[in-house]
C-alpha cells in the first residue's frame, strides 16, 4: 500500500472526528502548524524516525512540541508514533487540508505576480477564478516573480491560467515561428 493511501486513511479518520465535533477549522490550523514545524525542522523527522529513540521519548517530544494543538491532533501524532509512521506526518496534514478544503468549497491557488498582491486584488482573483474550477473561494498563496514582466499567472491544482506579459510574448513567439 502506498504511503499516500495510508496518509489519506489517517487524514480521513481525523477529518470525520473533527467534523463530528465541529472543530474542522481548528484542527486544520493545528495541522498547518504541525506541517510547518516538521517541514522547517528536518532534524525533527530524523529524530522521530530514529530507532535509537524509544517510542515513549518520541511521544513525549511530540506532546511537548504541540501542547497547544487539539487533543485530536495530538492523539493522531501519537498513533503515528505507535504505528512507526512518523514520516507520514506532513502527508497526513496535506491530505486533511485537502479534505477540509473540499468540504468548504475552497481550492488552493498559487498566484505568481511581479509585485505582492493587495488584499483587494487577491479577493478579486478569488471571485473571478473560483467558479472556473468549480469552487466557492480560492485560498491564495502569492509568489513574486520578476520574470513575468507584468500581469499574473495562477496555478490551481494542475490547471494554469497565464495572463502574464511573459506568457503572452511566449505564445506570440510560438505563433509567429510555428
Amino acid at each position: 500500500m502506498s504511503s499516500s493511501t495510508i496518509a489519506k486513511r489517517y487524514a480521513l479518520a481525523l477529518f470525520q472526528v473533527a467534523s463530528e465535533h465541529q472543530l474542522l477549522n481548528t484542527v486544520e490550523e493545528d495541522l498547518r502548524t504541525v506541517k510547518a514545524v516538521v517541514g522547517n525542522n528536518p532534524g525533527l523527522t530524523s529524530i522521530l524516525t530514529s530507532p535509537k529513540l524509544t517510542q515513549e521519548k518520541k511521544k513525549e517530544l511530540l506532546k511537548q512540541a504541540f501542547t497547544s494543538a487539539t487533543p485530536f491532533v495530538q492523539n493522531m501524532l501519537l498513533i503515528l508514533v505507535d504505528r512507526h509512521r512518523t514520516e507520514l506526518i506532513a502527508d497526513v496534514a496535506d491530505q486533511f487540508i485537502e479534505l477540509a478544503n473540499e468540504a468548504k468549497g475552497i481550492a488552493e491557488a498559487r498566484v505568481y505576480s511581479v509585485q505582492p498582491l493587495t488584499d483587494a486584488q487577491a479577493e478579486a482573483l478569488s471571485l473571478a477564478f473560483a467558479p472556473r474550477v468549480g469552487k466557492q473561494k480560492l485560498q491564495i498563496e502569492n509568489i513574486t516573480d520578476s520574470n513575468l514582466l507584468g500581469g499574473v499567472k495562477l496555478r490551481i491544482g494542475n490547471r494554469i491560467f497565464d495572463g502574464s506579459l511573459k506568457g503572452k510574448l511566449d505564445r506570440l513567439e510560438r505563433k509567429l515561428l510555428g
